[in-house]
């Protein structure tokens, strides 16, 4: 089965290290990060993909994406 999350933060060192914690767990990237200002805060917020495969699990809408 793929999994596929999409990660976002805040323009700084934080949303880097969410990214990189991800692709230590296996997440692989999938296709480029994104980057918009949000005027309800007035910053700049990152966006990216990342998917993975997992053997032997059925999809469930509950199940939580990051602990996979």
């Amino acid at each position: 089965m793929k999994l596929y999350r999409f990660l976002t933060g805040p323009d700084d060192s934080g949303f880097c290290h969410k990214v990189t914690a991800a692709l230590n767990k296996g997440w692989e990237l999938h296709g480029s990060p994104t980057y918009a200002f949000d005027a309800a805060s007035g910053t700049m917020r990152c966006g990216q993909a990342v998917v993975k495969e997992v053997e032997g699990r059925d999809y469930e809408p509950g199940m939580k994406l990051g602990e996979q």
